[in-house]
């Protein structure tokens, strides 16, 4: 079984995919981190995320166990990540190991952009989760407050919305609900509230 859960930054898709994943024990891959992590590869190279000969290089030598799940949590990781993840070339490289994660048995959750419309266009369910730009940016402010960030609320509001114009205008696999998404807002909805409704919805699609 594959579940696909796309959405916006900050929409919950990634709490939500987790517990979907421990819920149905299956495995559980946020495709985002990805890309942050080849973003993050390429500044800390001191290289420029825009350089495209430098963001494939990190790309093709990404091992997604290694990981640091610290380092790619950042504002700027964030916006790197928004950069490379435009690149076709980018795109291609990470889309096989993607992939290959998916065809695991007995199946897997992978939240991101674009897995119900082109990494795992046959999923078994797939789920839009989005929510307002401004809950969404109030959500990402108290995530990076919290870890010793300077950055204002309005600072992470324009971020958000310069993200999803990158994500949603972007040539290649741009970010779009699948024709056959369940639409899911989060916007007024608990954790609790938000995981109970992407049950139900998965439950009634698997039968």
């Amino acid at each position: 079984m594959i579940v696909a859960v796309d959405g916006p930054a900050a929409s919950g898709k990634g709490t939500l995919a987790r517990a979907l994943a421990r819920h149905y024990r299956l495995a559980y891959l946020d495709t985002g981190s990805l890309y942050r992590a080849v973003g993050q590869a390429v500044l800390a190279s001191g290289g420029d995320p825009a350089d495209e000969k430098a963001a494939l290089a990190a790309a093709e030598a990404l091992d997604a166990a290694k990981i640091d799940e610290k380092a790619i949590r950042t504002a700027e990781a964030g916006h790197a990540a928004s950069v490379v993840a435009a690149m076709p070339a980018v795109r291609t490289a990470i889309l096989g190991l993607q992939r290959r994660f998916a065809a695991q048995k007995p199946g897997a959750v992978l939240d991101g952009r674009d897995v119900g419309t082109v990494v795992c266009p046959d999923a078994n369910v797939k789920l839009f989760v989005f929510a307002s730009p401004e809950i969404r940016a109030h959500r990402r402010w108290l995530e990076l407050n919290s870890s010793g960030s300077a950055l204002s609320e309005a600072q992470v509001l324009e971020d958000v919305k310069e993200r999803d114009r990158r994500d949603a205008e972007r040539a290649i696999s741009p970010m779009k609900p699948s024709p056959d998404a369940h639409l899911l807002d989060t916007s007024d909805l608990s954790i609790e509230a938000a995981f109970d409704a992407a049950v139900a919805i998965i439950d009634k699609a698997m039968g």
